[in-house]
């Protein structure tokens, strides 16, 4: 089987917070040499995909905007498709408001007028946000989609909790489960990235630090998985889980041999 793309994860993979992650430029470098495409997608909803690009070239890794998925992107095209015409109250950073007004739906801070509820990582999130969720989601009977299902985000020098915990709290006071998840390893994501690279799922490498959302994702689709030990999973981790990755590299600079035998 010869690759022709690979989708490549940013946080924990490529850099971990505004550092590059050893090998990792060298690596997607190879890939490219070797002559697949190549799509990024994060998890991570609290930039826009400018900024990312931005910071990849000041990185050393050459992209432009249209390289890059983020599951904000990914939730203003759902939910453009989905629910148009409902407005949004939206748990979560600057950038994702963004990204849902650019695709021209509308966003509320008053949870009587939400038909939608969604939930990221929310820096500025407290005990009024969990009220308004509570109100929108039982009272007003809003749709409850997420960005991410991830619990921690990799940084320089360990991890801080992501939108898993603001989803968490909002499931526990309303009693409600997520309608829809949007980012990885949900297909929602998976799709809007495959066709972005306009390839069969078997002919693309998912390269990605988490089990549960880069690894899983992949291995469902179909992908060959690779998984750099750079992130947030441990060695341990690898042992105790019933995801595996096809293959389990220390860094992106093994990405050669993968290239070369694939």
């Amino acid at each position: 089987m010869t690759y022709t793309s690979a989708i490549i994860d940013l946080d924990g993979t490529v850099y971990r917070g505004d550092s590059l992650v050893e090998n990792a430029a060298e690596g997607v470098q190879t890939v490219r040499e070797a002559g697949l495409s190549t799509l990024f997608v994060t998890n991570k909803p609290i930039d826009r995909r400018e900024k990312y690009c931005e910071k990849l070239n000041a990185l050393g890794i050459d992209c432009s905007s249209d390289d890059i998925i983020t599951s904000a992107t990914a939730a203003a095209d759902y939910l453009s498709a989905q629910y148009p015409e409902r407005k949004i109250y939206v748990i979560g950073e600057d950038a994702l408001v963004a990204e849902l007004r650019a695709a021209g739906l509308d966003t509320t801070t008053d949870p009587e007028r939400a038909g939608t509820v969604i939930a990221s990582l929310d820096f500025g999130f407290d005990y009024q946000t969990l009220q308004d969720a509570l109100i929108a989601l039982t009272e007003n009977n809003a749709v409850f989609v997420a960005t991410n299902p991830d619990r921690t985000c990799p940084v320089e020098g360990g991890e801080i909790p992501d939108a898993a915990g603001m989803i968490g709290a909002i499931e526990g006071v309303t009693g409600q489960e997520l309608d829809q998840l949007i980012g990885k390893p949900s297909n929602v994501i998976l799709q809007m990235a495959l066709e972005r690279v306009g390839e069969e799922p078997d002919r693309c490498l998912m390269i990605g630090d988490r089990l549960g959302t880069d690894i899983r994702m992949g291995n469902q689709a179909g992908m060959e998985t690779v998984l750099p030990l750079t992130g947030v999973t441990s060695p341990a981790d690898l042992a105790e889980s019933d995801v595996i990755a096809d293959h389990v590299v220390t860094d992106l600079s093994e990405l050669a041999a993968i290239v070369e035998n694939g």
